[in-house]
């Protein structure tokens, strides 16, 4: 996945998705949007889906600092996190790599904005 970082936890869907949730709390990170794409898809288009939850977070602090920079960034905001049931029933949680979307702003400040974002997002999901 080269456009973002992930894992694969032998735990249940509800379990990681509610330890997403606090360790992104924890990296300072509140979750503003939320796509439940299995009730979704079987809503809209009668499709049943596996597990799949959007999290669509965001840290305060440093969305400011890069919209101060680039009012154009907000294109790329919140920072997905997905999490999904897996065939044998582990759970996969992945988070956007920020700094893929900063490369087609080209400036530095959110280049450097990212890496942080990054390396928080990393923590997160680490800490899972």
């Amino acid at each position: 996945m080269d456009y973002g970082y992930k894992r694969v936890i032998n735990d249940s869907f509800e379990s990681v998705e509610a330890k997403a949730r606090e360790m992104l709390a924890e990296q300072g990170f509140g979750v503003l949007t939320e796509v439940n794409v299995k009730n979704t898809l079987k809503e809209k288009l009668d499709i049943d889906f596996g597990k799949y939850q959007i999290l669509g977070a965001c840290n305060p602090a440093l969305a400011f600092e890069a919209l101060s920079n680039e009012l154009g960034v907000g294109l790329f905001m919140p920072c997905n996190v997905v999490v999904w049931e897996n065939e044998d029933k582990s759970t996969t949680v992945a988070s956007i790599d920020a700094k893929t979307m900063s490369d087609l702003i080209q400036n530095d400040q959110i280049d450097a904005l990212a890496e942080r974002v990054n390396a928080l997002l990393k923590i997160a999901l680490d800490a899972i």
